[in-house]
């Protein structure tokens, strides 16, 4: 069945390509996403890979399998973006009328998205995995993951992550089994010292559903109780990050002391709880602002992350609600919006689409 795929998509047959890659497709952007993480530069990545696929399908010699070829193809397009000097910038603060305390630091992963659950790719890891997958593609491990160089990135990845084996990793990188090795040592050393993964609880739920009614309450006292003393906040594309209770109580208090009140509407991004945060306006109108994830540490929230309002619509999310009594046309639970998102193309060069 492959071959014959294979020989029809070699003939200019765009639906057998079609037919072909997109059992993959799925789990490939995941991996660009991890490799680069961003949700939009991961699509283009995988748009990308894909083009070079349909149009380098001549020379598939058919010593790997079509998926390790793949993500041959795919992991050096991401090696290519990594290696570019045009990764978005860090964005100055921008809330009006809102001035935020100083900072505990300022982050560098200033290019970071999130992930919607609905499109992770369901299929297990591969046998020599070392990460559930759960820890994979939380928003902690794909941070730690962009401090890493390219090489020992992308080496870490196929092998601890997708349970590649040394000699596969190496053809795909045009590398030796020592140096991957070598790599994949150093990599290892490189994510020691990154902030752990915590566990959710069974009183995760509770722990959820406090802070929703304490953040839309905008009662500072009941989030700060919620918080583990070493909670991490941050919010990029803005760089500012803040580590421990009082620095994100005193950044709480100052969002919800300028006369900010936000509604909450649930989602789900890289295996956590995630809110879209909508603003209320005297018109009643409420107008989408952010994206609010939630990493929980037993029965505490252990880390904050605040992104942009763009990335709504990659969780279905609409950019503005109705007033009261007005009803709202919201996606069901886990569902999430199709890419490429506003503004990035829907289609590849070439013979049909991909």
């Amino acid at each position: 069945m492959t071959a014959d795929l294979i020989s029809r998509a070699r003939a200019g047959d765009g639906d057998a390509f079609r037919e072909l890659t997109e059992p993959h497709r799925r789990e490939l952007q995941v991996h660009c996403y991890r490799m680069l993480g961003s949700l939009q530069d991961a699509e283009d990545a995988l748009q990308d890979a894909l083009l070079a696929a349909w149009q380098g399908l001549a020379g598939y010699e058919g010593r790997a399998s079509i998926r390790t070829w793949l993500y041959r193809i795919a992991t050096t397009r991401c090696l290519n973006a990594r290696r570019a000097a045009g990764r978005r910038p860090a964005r100055a603060w921008n809330i009006p009328g809102v001035e935020p305390p100083e900072p505990t630091r300022l982050g560098e992963i200033v290019w970071l998205e999130p992930y919607p659950d609905a499109l992770l790719d369901p299929a297990p890891l591969g046998p020599e995995a070392r990460y559930e997958q759960t820890e994979a593609i939380s928003l902690a491990f794909v941070t730690a993951l962009q401090a890493l160089p390219p090489r020992q990135l992308a080496v870490l990845v196929l092998r601890d992550v997708l349970g590649f084996p040394a000699g596969e990793v190496a053809a795909m990188l045009d590398s030796t089994v020592d140096s991957v090795t070598s790599a994949l040592k150093r990599a290892r050393a490189g994510l020691r010292g990154r902030r752990p993964t915590p566990g959710g609880s069974p009183a995760g739920a509770a722990v959820v559903t406090r802070f929703v009614r304490a953040y839309e309450a905008a009662d500072v006292d009941a989030l700060l109780a919620l918080l583990t003393d070493d909670v991490f906040m941050s919010m990029p594309p803005m760089p500012l990050e803040y580590q421990g209770r009082d620095p994100v109580g005193r950044f709480c208090a100052a969002i919800f002391g300028a006369g900010r009140r936000f509604d909450l509407v649930p989602t789900r991004a890289n295996g956590q709880p995630a809110f879209g945060a909508y603003l209320r306006t005297p018109s009643g109108a409420r107008t989408g602002t952010g994206l609010i994830t939630v990493t929980l540490d037993g029965e505490r929230i252990c880390a904050l992350s605040r992104f942009e309002g763009s990335v709504l619509p990659f969780f279905g999310l609409p950019p503005s609600l109705p007033g009261p009594g007005r009803a709202a046309s919201l996606p069901a639970p886990g569902r999430a919006a199709s890419l490429p998102g506003p503004g990035r193309a829907a289609s590849l060069p070439g013979p049909g689409r991909f």
